[in-house]
Parts: C-alpha cells; structure tokens; sequence
C-alpha cells in the first residue's frame, strides 16, 4: 500500500487570528498564528515563542538580502553626476583664486570688506545648491510591499508537526478503508 504524502515545507507566515485559542507550546489563549502559505499545517502560538530560537527562528531570505544589481544606465548617471561636480569645484577654485587676486591688488581696507560680503555671499551661494540625488538610493517603486513575517521551525518541532500529519492522514485512511474490509467471522467452528 503506498500512502498519498501532502508534505509542506518548514515556512510559517505570522498571522493575527479573530478569536484566541491555546497556544501550542503552552497552552496559553492566544491569536497569533503560524500557518505554511497553503495553510496546510497552522500552528497558535505566543509571540514570546517566536523569539526562542528552541522553536522558531526568523526565515532570513538569501535572495532579499543581496543587494539590488545596478544597470548601466544607472553607472553612467552616477558618473556624469560626479563628473558635474568635480566640474563645479574646479570652478569655484579658480574663482577662488581671481578673487584672492584681485584682493591682493586692493588696498586693505577695501580687502576686509570684500571679504566680508564674499563670505556672506559664498554662504549663500552654499545653502542655495539643492542636494544632490543619487539612483542608488531606495525609491518609493523600490520599496519592498510589506508582508507577513517568516518563521522556519526549529527541526525537532518541525518533525513533530510532520509526525502529527502523518498520523491524522492515517487514521483518515483507516477510517474510509474500514467499511471496505471483510468482517470478523462471527460463527463457532
């Protein structure tokens, strides 16, 4: 007799529940819940019990936490953007130095007040440039949709939750094949 397998994998999601019931671990009335996407196998339990690694820990996906691959095209923004730059520090430098010279020439009376209202000027030139934004940065269409958090079980209780399965299909197995079979022999011989 082969026996039909339902195995789920060890991915829980945590969901709220509308009416508390025991939690799994101890007993406790509860409406948090663990179930597998298909919600095959559900489990209550208490959210101190998410945070005992002896029984679950959270589901970390290798895939979300690379980070995103950049395209060319972003490359070459982030280049040109830098290239802007550095071309506008180049020209206040050389700004910088016309000026300098130019109050080298003057007399220094006229000097300390140039260079007073070049100051002010420089820092309102300064706080004028608005920031720059970089591709890289997180966008609101980048943003991950926010989902159910992910629990695996530790394997021990997972192998109880599989055990459980196996035993609840087998006695529905048991019980749709029962009427099927020959009766007991009743008579004496």
């Amino acid at each position: 007799m082969s026996a039909s397998t339902t195995t789920f994998t060890n991915l829980y999601y945590k969901r709220t529940a509308g009416t508390p019931k025991a939690c799994y671990v101890c007993s406790k009335p509860t409406t948090t819940v663990l179930a597998t996407i298909s919600t095959v196998d559900f489990i209550y339990t208490c959210p101190t019990h998410l945070t005992d690694t002896g029984f679950a820990s959270p589901f970390v996906d290798p895939e979300a936490a690379k980070p995103p691959a950049l395209s060319q095209e972003d490359i070459g923004k982030v280049i040109a953007e830098w290239e802007d730059r550095q071309k506008r520090k180049k020209e206040k430098e050389e700004k910088e130095k016309k000026e300098k010279a130019a109050k080298d020439k003057d007399s220094k009376d006229k000097e300390s007040k140039d260079s007073k209202d070049s100051k002010e000027s420089k820092d309102s030139k300064d706080t004028d440039d608005p920031p720059p934004k970089f591709p890289g940065s997180l966008s609101p269409k980048a943003a991950l949709s926010p989902t159910h958090e992910r629990f695996t079980l530790h394997r021990d209780m997972f192998a109880m939750r599989l055990r459980d399965h196996r035993k609840r299909r087998q006695t529905a197995q048991a019980k749709d094949l029962a009427p099927r079979l020959p009766g007991a022999p009743r008579g004496t011989l």
